[in-house]
Parts: structure tokens; sequence; C-alpha cells
């Protein structure tokens, strides 16, 4: 079983910067990609960056240029560095992998959330 765990959370001023972390906890194979989604009250939640095993990654366009998310392969962690923060950028902020396990030697694929990390940014 594997258990997505995300900290860093809290409150921070407008302007301000805030580093969030998703560690795992299991017997992991490998994970193809790790995403950092969100999600405001009453909005759907939203994708705002991945990074593949690879290291490439992507971004929302409302996050450009302020948040960067990076990874640690070997403590299997990932990360999302949050600047220039906005109140908009107020939401629960969560971490979802996908993860290969072995099992019974056989390599078996799941899709994984955290629990989620309240950012909340005042103006």
């Amino acid at each position: 079983q594997v258990q997505l765990v995300e900290s860093g959370g809290g409150l921070v001023q407008a302007g301000g910067s805030r580093r969030l972390s998703c560690a795992a906890s299991g017997n992991i194979f490998s994970i193809k990609t790790m995403a950092w989604y969100r999600q405001a009250p009453g909005k759907q939640r939203e994708l705002v960056a991945t990074v593949t095993s690879d290291g490439i990654t992507n971004y929302a366009d409302s996050v450009k240029g302020r948040f960067t998310v990076s990874r640690d392969n070997r403590e299997n962690t990932a990360y999302l560095q949050m600047n220039s923060l906005k109140p908009e950028d107020t939401a629960v902020y969560y971490c979802n992998w996908d993860v290969t396990v072995i099992t019974a030697e056989i390599p078996v694929h799941f899709n994984y959330w955290g629990q989620g990390t309240q950012v909340t940014v005042s103006s």
C-alpha cells in the first residue's frame, strides 16, 4: 500500500513564498509522473504542474514563472516551490502520482492522491 503525504501548507501574505512537499511511503518500484493539483472553494480541481520521470515539467498558465515543480527520485519526494503568491492561489493543494508497484513479481500501475494541504494567501 502506497500513501502520499503533503506538507508545507499554511498562511502566507501576498507576494510571499511557500514550498510544498509530497512524500511517499510504501514499496514503490517506479514513479512515472508526479503532479500537483489544487482546488479552491466552489471550484473544480485543476492541474497546477507536472514533472515526468525524465524531468520534463509543465505548468498551468496561471502559475508559469511563479511556481517550480521538482522531484527527488531517490527520496520519492515531489516539491512545489511557490513564489509571488497571489490571493487567487488560495486552495487545497494535492499531489497525484502514477506509480508502479511489484506484486507477485508482476508490475501493477496505480494512481495515488495525497490528502491535500491548505494554502491560504492573504491580501
